[in-house]
């Protein structure tokens, strides 16, 4: 069986060093890229099943190589930071981001999400008439077209598919993304429902999936 890939994209190369070695112990395989103006080719060529990208590289920003990434992928994408003003604006999913994790961070913890995101990418989802969700491929189908989803929205799909006709508000939405106890502001959800909903209406133009009950949260209702 084939090991799944990590490709940590991490300038300080003991830190990166340490974290490569914890996902050996892991069960997984790994290559580091230390420059951001290598990591796109290097994610092409290496093909990994989840990207550990520092947001401060040498070259090219973990933003930028980001957005490109997105530009045709959804491999899931964990962001590792120092700089605490940029929290929001990652989760906030401007960048395209699944997770993220704050320096000093412990490669314990490190392992343990990328573990989580893993095993939920893995994990069979339901089909229902009309709307098909693929979870292996992340991609949405609908009467023969289809659109990718990033991790997040993805998951965020999911959560409310599972249940037509459930009203989640933004707590128990948040709870099915990420497994800790973080706090966020309402906007980040609110930010990956924007961009869900663009992406399903480009599939089928005619249909509205996602519901907003006012004051409360979403729902899903074919």
């Amino acid at each position: 069986m084939n090991k799944q890939k990590v490709l940590i994209v991490e300038d300080e190369e003991k830190l990166a060093n340490i974290l490569g070695k914890y996902l050996e112990q892991a069960g997984y395989d790994y290559d580091i890229v230390m420059d951001g103006a290598d990591a796109l080719k290097r994610i092409r060529t290496f093909v990994p099943d989840i990207i550990l990208l520092d947001l401060m590289l040498p070259s090219v920003d973990g933003i930028q190589i980001c957005n490109e990434v997105r530009k045709d992928s959804a491999v899931p994408i964990v962001m590792t930071t120092a700089k605490v003003e940029e929290i929001d604006r990652l989760l906030g999913l401007e960048v395209g981001a699944d997770d993220y994790v704050c320096k000093p961070y412990s490669p314990k913890e490190v392992v343990a999400r990328v573990k989580a995101i893993l095993r939920r990418t893995n994990s069979p989802a339901p089909i229902q008439t009309g709307l098909h969700l693929d979870e292996e491929t992340l991609f949405v189908n609908y009467a023969g077209k289809r659109t990718d989803l990033t991790h997040v929205e993805f998951m965020l799909l999911q959560t409310m598919f599972k249940h037509p006709g459930r009203v989640y508000n933004r707590a128990r939405l948040m709870e099915s993304i990420y497994d800790d106890d973080r706090v966020v502001s309402d906007r980040t959800i609110d930010s990956h429902i924007k961009k869900i909903r663009k992406k399903l209406s480009d599939i089928a133009p005619d249909c509205e999936f996602i519901h907003s009950i006012y004051g409360v949260g979403y729902k899903f209702e074919a």
